[in-house]
């Protein structure tokens, strides 16, 4: 029979899988409470770290559609709940995981999508989401430039010949008769 301490702790656990953008496992032996402190201020606002039972988070995990979460579910474990950008809680662990290699990246899901280690350091090696925005809309922004440009040139091109034609024009033109002229 389940207390209703591991009842509540399973729902909490469904809860912060459901609500947040990614979960990553990691495996903590070794760290002290000092470095898991550090590891939680690194992570900011964007994530929340927590040393969950595996047991529970299997259930939790069961409840939350993320059965993929299981094969991760070994030894200590510790689960960062990303409900913000997913590059920088992938950046803040990896970097971490740099200066402490008893932090493990062991995997997690992005989206409903199992992702490997090697799969959340390639996540990490993204820029953040607002530069890849900015490099978006730069991007955008000189094809329409371009786009301008090439639908304004036609119309150009006809203004020059038109103006070389009047200066032709008024310097005399002789070599051609006026078509009016030749109608009087």
């Amino acid at each position: 029979m389940a207390t209703p301490d591991k009842v509540d702790a399973v729902k909490e656990i469904t809860d912060k899988l459901r609500n947040s953008h990614a979960a990553v496992v990691t495996a903590y032996t070794g760290l002290s409470v000092a470095q898991l402190k550090d590891l939680r201020r690194s992570l900011g606002g964007n994530a929340q770290y927590r040393v969950v039972k595996n047991t529970l988070t299997k259930i939790a995990a069961k409840e939350a559609g993320l059965d993929q979460l299981d094969e991760h579910l070994q030894g200590s474990t510790a689960v960062a709940f990303v409900t913000g950008d997913p590059v920088e809680a992938a950046k803040g662990l990896r970097d971490f995981a740099k200066d402490n290699p008893a932090l493990v990246i062991k995997g997690g899901v992005l989206d409903g999508k199992t992702l490997t280690a090697a799969e959340i350091n390639q996540l990490a090696d993204l820029e953040s989401r607002e530069v890849l925005l900015a490099k978006l809309a730069g991007g955008m922004k000189a094809s329409m430039a371009k786009a301008a440009a090439t639908f304004q040139a036609p119309l150009s091109k006809f203004v020059r010949t038109a103006d070389a034609l009047r200066d032709k024009r008024e310097q005399g033109g002789a070599g051609t008769p006026d078509p009016a002229d030749a109608a009087e």
